[in-house]
């Protein structure tokens, strides 16, 4: 895309975040290759356990839709889902020096939490359509330093109802302990991420759209909170 420049003579290119991230992504067998060195890790340093990997879906579009406690959370959730894997992931974070390039790496897509973001939605659709994977952290930032969970926004379960896929349920506890805000690494510790069982959201006769995604986003996380 270009446009012109500031004394309306040359065209400037502005360069899309998107295509820059999926530009830089690895492929999927480095993907692959890493995922066992990250559970490695994630052991010997967190002692990091995994309930409910039963409730992980094999095939078909799904959501995952988790608690925000660190940076690693993406790592940590994605160990037992042995899929094709999107997150969508605050676009300001992408300026960041180093967790911009780590989601860069793992083909993560931008999204504007301000507003809407109709181009990072239509992509996320496609891909669910095509029966892909999509992270989605419904806090939209990391949680309270207490792990308690901040208000979710709504976005993981429109999502969910207009591509007509189920939300995995994800529940990360003792993040954060591990990583509290305002340090610069993580600390020893442990780490539990369970599983709950697939989540279909409904919509009741005569309710609005944006009234049935607040409702299903409340009882959402209730079950994320119900693993705290």
């Amino acid at each position: 895309m270009s446009t012109l420049s500031n004394n309306g003579t040359a065209p400037v290119k502005r360069e899309d975040p998107r295509a820059a991230a999926s530009t830089m992504m690895l492929p999927q067998w480095a993907l692959n290759i890493i995922r066992p060195v990250v559970g490695v890790c994630s052991r010997l340093f967190w002692k990091i356990e995994f309930r409910g990997v039963e409730n992980v879906p094999e095939r078909g579009g799904v959501i995952v839709a988790a608690n925000h406690q660190t940076y690693i959370d993406p790592f940590w959730l994605s160990l037992p889902i042995k899929r094709p894997t999107r997150y969508l992931a605050w676009s300001a974070a992408f300026r960041w020096p180093v967790v911009g390039t780590g989601l860069k790496l793992l083909g993560a897509w931008p999204l504007a939490l301000e507003g809407s973001d109709p181009a990072a939605i239509r992509t996320s659709l496609q891909w669910l359509r095509n029966g892909g994977v999509v992270v989605i952290f419904p806090e939209g930032a990391r949680s309270t330093d207490t792990g308690a969970l901040d208000r979710f926004k709504a976005g993981a379960v429109r999502l969910a109802m207009e591509a007509q896929v189920p939300i995995l349920p994800v529940t990360i506890k003792g993040g954060n302990r591990v990583w509290p805000k305002g340090w610069r690494f993580p600390r020893l510790g442990k780490v539990v991420v369970t599983y709950h069982p697939l989540y279909h959201p409904a919509q009741c006769s005569n309710e609005e759209t944006r009234a049935c995604a607040r409702r299903e986003s409340e009882k959402l996380a209730q079950v994320i909170a119900s693993a705290l």
